[in-house]
């Protein structure tokens, strides 16, 4: 899909469509809100933001043999090949550590949690049968519903290939429940409880039959996870923080938390060190216990190109004379001077030795730093740029590619 040109059509039929409302007899009147609009009141321009890539750590299967982990886990997660943050998560883990993992949108985050939660499961064998000992909490039950889709998937694939039941059960309990599945939750607790906090509160507060619910997991729990941790603000977060209190304070066992996060970092921290110090803060506010910034896990993000240096204005005034061809390969893609200008300039920022993701930024606003930079006319800049960024978006869909090439996605509010 040529994801600019679907963006442009899109505005274009809502700018229709708005126009359709219009009847308006006072010409001033019908000039100014159609000046307006045309000067995108209703839909300013988008961000675009690109998408790093993260940096590699050590094969999963590499921790089971060096006896981090539970040998089954390899047959579940196989070839698995960590992110170096799920790697760094997994074995604060082990230790048995809380952390918050701040990493971006695609950077498996859940799979921090979860196998830090399988792992437990397995090591505790036919003990941990019918008890619950981890409860995942998810600000939406959309969100519950896709993670309980994806342990599925592990799941069906583990049972087809080993021909014996799935070592790790789960269940959601969302309030969409019918009777039926909460009198199977009740008489067969699983080892995972998905939820929301809402539901959380009521299974901590309700009596009858949710006794049983709350009976078994204050009695089992070792797990308490907050996924999209940074919701949790406001009276919400004064509601979540009380409760985790409260679930601690009636286990019967120590009760580690953990937290996921696309989007904690503050604005106020200008050090990486300080802003995990200040989501440490946070963190300890909300769970209720010392986390030490050394428990907060950030992304570490690599080069999707890997030159590692801007291209020069006389190559980036060349690159903007010349068309690109759609059919492009890899390899050119790789060292064209615009590519490598994009993934320095405004994808990546190298922070205190450290490469971290530059902020969503309008496609005009590129376009500008690139005519300033070559003195270029800032429309040919704006044409090349999209160009290139439809050649991407090619070599990124087909389906034989090795890796990505400057991945970017488009917001657009309205």
């Amino acid at each position: 899909m040529d994801i600019l040109n679907f963006h442009k059509k899109l505005i274009n039929n809502y700018k229709t469509y708005i126009q359709s409302f219009l009847n308006i007899k006072d010409p001033r009147i019908l000039d100014f809100i159609g000046s307006e609009i045309d000067d995108k009141k209703l839909w300013p321009e988008p961000l675009v933001q690109f998408n790093p890539t993260f940096e590699k750590g050590r094969l999963l299967s590499n921790l089971v043999k060096e006896g981090y982990l539970h040998s089954e886990l390899d047959n579940i997660f196989k070839g698995f090949n960590l992110y170096k943050h799920q790697e760094e998560a997994i074995l604060l883990a082990a230790e048995g550590k809380e952390f918050v993992v701040t990493s971006g949108t695609g950077s498996g985050k859940s799979l921090t949690y979860m196998a830090t939660i399988f792992n437990h499961v397995l090591k505790q064998g036919d003990f941990a049968t019918n008890k619950i000992q981890a409860v995942v909490v998810y600000p939406m039950n959309a969100l519950i519903n896709s993670q309980y889709k994806e342990i599925k998937k592990f799941k069906k694939t583990y049972e087809e290939k080993y021909h014996k039941p799935f070592p790790v059960t789960f269940y959601q309990y969302t309030g969409q429940e019918t009777e039926d599945q909460k009198e199977k939750l009740r008489t067969n607790p699983p080892h995972i409880l998905l939820t929301n906090y809402v539901m959380l509160e009521l299974a901590m507060t309700r009596s009858g039959r949710d006794v049983e619910i709350r009976k078994n997991f204050l009695e089992n729990i070792k797990y308490l996870v907050f996924d999209e941790l940074h919701t949790y603000r406001g009276r919400q977060g004064s509601d979540v923080s009380i409760l985790i209190r409260r679930i601690k304070s009636a286990a019967s066992n120590p009760i580690i938390c953990i937290g996921t996060s696309a989007t904690m970092v503050s604005d106020d921290a200008t050090t990486l060190q300080q802003q995990k110090q200040k989501v440490a803060e946070i963190a300890s506010t909300i769970f209720g216990t010392d986390i030490h910034s050394s428990q907060i896990i950030n992304e570490y993000l690599e080069r999707s190109i890997g030159l590692g240096h801007s291209a020069t204005k006389k190559e980036l005034r060349e690159a903007v004379q010349n068309k690109i061809s759609n059919s492009l390969s890899a390899e050119v893609f790789a060292k064209h001077p615009t590519a490598n200008w994009i993934e320095e300039q405004i994808a990546l920022e190298l922070k205190e030795g450290i490469l971290v993701r530059r902020k969503p930024i309008e496609l005009s606003e590129i376009a500008k730093k690139l005519s300033d930079f070559t003195q270029m006319k800032i429309e040919d800049c704006l044409a090349h740029i999209e160009n290139l960024l439809e050649c991407a978006n090619i070599l990124n869909t087909n389906p034989n590619r090795k890796k990505n090439f400057l991945p970017f996605r488009i917001h657009q509010f309205i």
